[in-house]
């Protein structure tokens, strides 16, 4: 009595299987990494906002926003805070640079900036900025300018 029990899976099995896989990934992927963008980019909002304390805070020691910068600068990397967003990570993690893009001639204003750092799936991003007066605005289209209607954060 010959009994021929070949148990296994046939090439067409397996190849079915790999493009079921190839299809799911396909689909999967491109919502991954706009999660990822999504919330890097929330992470550098809540840094903003972190930064904005500190510079709150500077302001209520010095009675100016001036000099809140490295080495006593007014704009650029800033010293009250972390230079970079995600704040809580290493810097070699950074997807943001934050900085202080502008402060008021008399001292009472400042702008705050989180650039999307080149080489990141934020690059494309657009930039997230911070006024003192509390506006919020975020360079969605990524073309340097903001428009009207880029004056929020959920655009």
């Amino acid at each position: 009595m010959n009994v021929n029990n070949n148990a296994g899976y046939t090439l067409v099995e397996l190849m079915i299987v790999v493009a079921i896989v190839g299809i799911i990934a396909a689909v999967a992927y491109p919502s991954y990494i706009n999660f990822t963008v999504s919330s890097h980019r929330s992470a550098a909002q809540a840094d903003l906002m972190a930064l904005a304390s500190a510079m709150e805070r500077h302001r209520a020691a010095n009675f100016t926003y001036k000099g809140a910068g490295a080495a006593g600068a007014d704009t650029g990397s800033p010293s009250v805070f972390h230079a970079h967003s995600p704040s809580a990570e290493p810097t070699a993690s950074k997807q943001y640079d934050l900085s202080i893009d502008a402060v008021a001639a008399n001292g009472n204003s400042y702008v705050l900036k989180a650039t999307p750092v080149t080489g990141t799936n934020q690059a494309t991003d657009g930039a997230l900025y911070y006024y003192s007066d509390g506006r919020k605005a975020w360079d969605q289209n990524n073309n340097g300018a903001l428009a009207n209607s880029e004056f929020c954060w959920r655009c």
